[in-house]
């Protein structure tokens, strides 16, 4: 089997987190050619972000043209279906901090927040929590003192957390494996909107799950729906109601808690 209209989904799905909507990739099915855009065609219409970084499944990005070119060519790869929380993977290899640094995620909150900058740093220390207590080895460590100069730039800390202003998605993070340069949370106002279901201690805790290594869970081909890629390793069974999984995509939760079985996989990737 291979490509259906999986690009297509990759390109535009960059709104997903922002404005609930996910263009559902459809499943085990043979394409037209129509439905294959060229590379150049799934460049162009791909969402790049204000540090040049490409955004792709919603909220993932992907650092420059060379490595978009190898994301397009393995999407047009066959599809490998994997059975029974899934760390994302590069050249095979789990994406995951080291042991001393997982112990050590430093991070600073920008000041450019403004009159906001208190819900930011008290969402961002409820989200860490909800991974913090899943495993005593890691600790997202917040370093007030670098908030008047929170920028990739600045080498005190591991990340920063920086607002920016989309359309194209409420929160976005990082991998372990993503450049120095592109090591950042982005977090739009939408975040504050009244009456989301969407908690901004759940958005920022799905968010810090992508900065542990964790990939989205409706990409697993049990969700029927939404699928990205398969650069990825299960770590447990199938979750549909996962924090890693949006509830758009066939998941049964709508509030993006986590679950037990997200507690499992991350005793399986760092330990307990």
């Amino acid at each position: 089997m291979r490509f259906t209209r999986r690009l297509a989904f990759a390109a535009t799905a960059a709104a997903a987190l922002c404005l609930g909507t996910v263009i559902p990739a459809a499943a085990n099915t043979a394409p037209d050619a129509d439905d294959i855009p060229t590379y150049q065609e799934f460049e162009a219409s791909t969402f790049r972000d204000v540090d040049g970084a490409y955004v792709v499944n919603g909220d993932e990005i992907i650092a420059n043209k060379g490595q978009l070119r190898d994301f397009y060519e393995q999407l047009l790869g066959p599809v490998t279906l994997n059975d029974g929380l899934i760390v994302n993977t590069v050249n095979n290899v789990d994406d995951r901090w080291s042991d001393a640094q997982v112990s050590n995620l430093t991070y600073c909150v920008s000041t450019a927040f403004g009159a906001r900058h208190a819900d930011v740093v008290n969402a961002m220390e409820s989200g860490a929590a909800l991974w913090e207590s899943a495993s005593s080895k890691i600790d997202f460590v917040y370093v007030g003192s670098a908030d008047g100069n929170c920028t990739t730039r600045n080498r005190s800390v591991l990340f920063s957390v920086e607002p920016v202003q989309t359309t194209q998605y409420i929160a976005r993070a990082f991998f372990p494996s993503s450049p120095e340069r592109q090591q950042n949370v982005l977090i739009d106002d939408s975040i504050w909107t009244p009456g989301s279901s969407w908690t901004p201690t759940n958005v920022l805790g799905h968010e810090l799950g992508h900065v542990l290594g964790f990939r989205h869970e409706h990409t697993r081909p049990e969700a029927g729906t939404c699928f990205e890629d398969n650069n990825w390793r299960p770590l447990t069974p199938y979750d549909s109601s996962s924090i890693m999984h949006y509830p758009q995509c066939n998941g049964s939760s709508d509030d993006l808690s986590m679950t037990g079985v997200d507690v499992a996989g991350v005793v399986a990737l760092y330990g307990n």
